[in-house]
């Protein structure tokens, strides 16, 4: 599993602890240096089956900065995904991606479900 968080960012470190402490293997990926590309987050998107608005980091200072709340309804899905790969920071973390699942943003029993983790 591909495991793409801000190091920085307190509920991607909860996310990276949690995998940690469950066993889960993954690489790691820091999104501000390597930010998704157009093709990666078209993917992403079309495993995750949610809405392109749901990978937008909302509360983050460049989407804030962009007001992207009322410019992302006039957007078509390809400038959405344009916009995305331009910078990691707009993008929701963390992402963990498997085989055949894309989970955005960290809900801890949402990934204990899709991983089957039990405690």
């Amino acid at each position: 599993m591909l495991f793409v968080c801000y190091p920085k960012c307190s509920t991607c470190q909860k996310a990276r602890k949690w995998l940690d402490e469950n066993g889960i293997p993954y690489e790691l990926r820091d999104i501000k240096t390597e930010n998704p590309t157009y093709e990666e987050l078209d993917q992403w998107h079309k495993r995750n089956g949610l809405p392109l608005k749901k990978f937008f980091n909302t509360s983050g200072l460049l989407y804030k900065s962009l007001e992207l709340k009322d410019k992302l309804p006039g957007m078509t899905e390809e400038e959405m995904l344009r916009l995305l790969a331009t910078d990691g920071m707009l993008v929701k973390r963390p992402l963990l991606i498997g085989r055949d699942f894309v989970l955005t943003g960290f809900k801890e029993a949402d990934w204990a479900e899709r991983l089957k983790v039990t405690k």
